[in-house]
């Protein structure tokens, strides 16, 4: 039911049929609302100065744009950098260092699949999961960071940073609950990026372990953003939805039922499934920098 619901949401948000609009439309005074809440809610914050460089990457809209893949490419680009998320799908509460000196103090159960693949791919880099994103902050800077990341913060407008928001196209353009986008880009913000694929970053796409039959089996938010990648070797897809926690025994049906060679998965399905001891191949999607945008984001801290 969850997995329903979650996809039929992701397809009136993103390619609406003709109900889709209809019902989009009767909910638009709400939108109207939301967005007026949204907006006092941003002129009424109190902005708190931490004292160390803060950068954050977000998007407007509900769903998957690509954060985890441009945090993971900046902070390679800096000097003893912190990464601060939620840690959405974690069976925690609170405040997690899950990764510190180069050793991961958790497992993803405790982290979240982004914290850790962050935690994976990072080499020198604090990861921190915690609700409270000043809290984080300030555990970061205590351990020594010289800048930090918040991954997904383009709400938290108390906190004075940079905010670095990635533009997605949709048919819809309204707010919630008519449309996908939880906030307005509010042209008072100062220190404001907006990037988009092809102009600030370019996609590298690798595919490791290939076999000639694999299933693709991925929770992912919006997952049909991955069909243009795949190769031929896929056999079939299967969908979850975002953070699904997945289990040995549903791997082990679809390898049986599609009678495949191996599972071909994202970085971020691979974090939760390495344990079973499948036989995996990956997609990864890291990201190439343009250097007029890199030298815009150093530009801004002087970093």
């Amino acid at each position: 039911m969850k997995k329903k619901l979650v996809f039929w949401v992701e397809r009136y948000f993103y390619n609406p049929t003709v109900c889709d609009r209809v019902l989009s439309f009767l909910l638009l005074p709400l939108s109207v609302l939301y967005c007026s809440l949204m907006f006092l809610r941003y002129k009424t914050q109190k902005l708190q100065d931490l004292e160390i460089p803060v950068i954050g990457v977000g998007n407007l809209n509900v769903g998957g744009s690509g954060k985890t893949p441009l945090v993971t490419a900046l902070a390679k680009e800096f000097e003893k950098p912190a990464i601060v998320l939620r840690g959405y799908g974690r069976q925690t509460k609170g405040l997690v260092v899950v990764k510190q000196d180069n050793i991961i103090l958790c497992d993803v159960d405790e982290s979240g699949d982004e914290a850790m693949i962050y935690a994976q791919k990072l080499s020198d880099t604090i990861v921190i999961v915690s609700e409270d994103r000043v809290k984080g902050i300030l555990k970061a800077k205590e351990l020594g960071a010289k800048v930090v990341f918040l991954d997904d913060a383009y709400s938290k407008h108390n906190i004075k940073k940079l905010d670095i928001v990635i533009e997605v196209e949709s048919k819809n353009r309204f707010c919630l609950p008519s449309g996908p986008f939880r906030e307005l880009l509010y042209s008072s913000k100062k220190n404001l990026i907006v990037v988009k694929e092809g102009r600030e970053f370019s996609r590298k796409v690798t595919i490791r372990n290939k076999t000639s039959k694999m299933s693709l089996v991925t929770a992912i938010a919006r997952p049909q953003r991955l069909d243009r990648f795949l190769p031929k070797e896929v056999i079939a897809r299967h969908y979850f939805e975002d953070h699904h926690s997945f289990t040995k025994k549903e791997l082990e049906e679809i390898l049986a039922k599609d009678k495949s060679e191996s599972l071909f998965v994202t970085y971020k399905d691979y974090v939760k499934i390495e344990k079973f001891g499948f036989k995996v191949s990956s997609l990864e999607l890291d990201l190439e920098l343009n250097e007029c945008f890199l030298k815009k984001v150093r530009g801004k801290y002087r970093l």
